[in-house]
This record gives structure tokens, sequence and C-alpha cells, in this order.
């Protein structure tokens, strides 16, 4: 792997742990179960993800 392809995978990683972050911090002030949950999946797909781009190194 290249230098510049660890850039970017740990730019990706960066991205991805900052949105789970947020998608967590907005299920604590989220009111509406159905919201809240569909806010829960999104914060697990963006572990999914990250953890795929973590797998690549």
């Amino acid at each position: 792997m290249s230098p510049k392809e660890l850039t970017y995978i740990e730019d990706a990683l960066g991205h991805e742990k900052f949105l789970k972050t947020q998608c967590q911090e907005a299920v604590k002030n989220l009111q509406d179960p159905e919201l809240k949950s569909s806010v829960e999946q999104l914060s697990q797909k963006h572990q999914q993800i990250f953890d795929n781009f973590y797998n690549l190194i």
C-alpha cells in the first residue's frame, strides 16, 4: 500500500469516526423513538464502514 493510499484510508477512518460520534450525540437528544432507532442504525452502519476501512491496513 502506498503512503498516499494509507493517507486516504486514515482520512476515511477519521470521517467515519466523526459521523458515528455525531449520530451518537444526536441519539441522546432525540425523543421520537422511530427517528432515534433510525439514527442508531446509521451509527452502527458508520461503525461497520469504519471497521471495513480499518481492516484494509
